[in-house]
């Protein structure tokens, strides 16, 4: 009776960390910041709101975007064990086996595409675009060097133009946009990350800031793209983005925004130090969420 109690015990226990170790490969918390921005875009896109659309685009795309981190971590289980801010991972410490991890970001992707294909088409097309290019090509590409955070930038800016489409069912200048500042938007953002957890990285060979270090070089190329991430956010105020547009009251807030993301670049570019690297790190977390959420509130004002 004792055993049959400590094994059904021992069944629970795992089972509780396997689910546990699910989650972890999905991401969980950048995961919830993707959703958001395809929640965005499909506000900014849709003229009437479909709630079974609105689940199948939170639920289907937070199981591709999981599928994409899972299938990634387990191509880089060997290097992940080699670094600090990885070496937690559920496939390096042996909570999921390389199997489970495979077989869980599997299904993953299967019923995301799927749940994006309820929506229509398109929409599905877009979602497996970006789990394709993001696990088979961005991720070979991190262990040759800095091209590879082009690359990554592609199915990272996405998830805005993925929103727009999966409420309209048509792709044209307003999803580009929203493309273009999620895409420059990423530069900033994962040079942070770089250059933060630098030495880390080179643990397992991975070389991502643009000159391949903490110099000058790499931050000039943070602060021009953090520049042209700017004018690019602005855009929908001169009203040549056809139905995204904006009011100059949010396109002020926006501009303020953009300012205060610039001035964290810039102290970077004059420091070097890793304290403003996090600072702007943690600026452009708060950046794109606010600017997208100035958007959508900007349109529901307006009508």
């Amino acid at each position: 009776m004792f055993d049959s109690k400590t094994e059904t015990t021992s069944h629970s226990i795992d089972f509780s960390a396997k689910a546990k170790g699910i989650l972890a490969l999905t991401k969980a918390r950048l995961n919830l910041s993707v959703v958001y921005s395809a929640l965005a875009g499909y506000f900014l896109g849709a003229e009437s709101v479909n709630g079974w659309h609105l689940l199948y685009l939170s639920l289907g795309g937070y199981l591709v975007v999981g599928a994409a981190n899972g299938f990634n971590q387990c191509i880089e289980k060997e290097r992940d064990a080699l670094m600090d801010r990885t070496k937690n991972r559920p496939l390096p410490t042996g909570t999921l086996s390389l199997m489970e991890g495979m077989m869980a970001s599997t299904l993953m992707a299967l019923a995301g595409m799927w749940m994006l294909f309820m929506i229509n088409p398109l929409t599905a097309v877009f979602g497996t675009f970006a789990l394709v290019l993001y696990v088979l090509i961005y991720t070979p590409l991190k262990s040759i060097g800095p091209i590879a955070v082009f690359v990554g930038a592609i199915p990272g800016a996405i998830p805005a133009l993925l929103g727009w489409v999966a409420a309209t069912n048509d792709f044209d200048i307003e999803p580009g946009t929203l493309f273009a500042l999620q895409f420059l938007w990423q530069f900033a953002h994962f040079w942070a990350i770089a250059w933060i957890v630098d030495e880390d990285y080179k643990k397992a060979g991975y070389i991502l800031l643009p000159s391949g270090k903490r110099d000058t070089k790499s931050a000039r190329q943070i602060l021009l793209y953090t520049l042209f991430t700017i004018p690019v956010s602005v855009l929908p105020f001169f009203g040549i983005t056809g139905k995204l547009e904006l009011s100059w009251i949010g396109a002020l807030l926006v501009l303020l925004l953009g300012f205060w993301f610039l001035s964290k670049a810039i102290k970077l570019y004059r420091t070097h130090e890793i304290k403003d690297a996090r600072k702007l790190m943690l600026t452009s977390v708060a950046y794109l969420p606010l600017v997208q959420l100035i958007y959508v509130v900007d349109k529901l004002i307006r009508n």
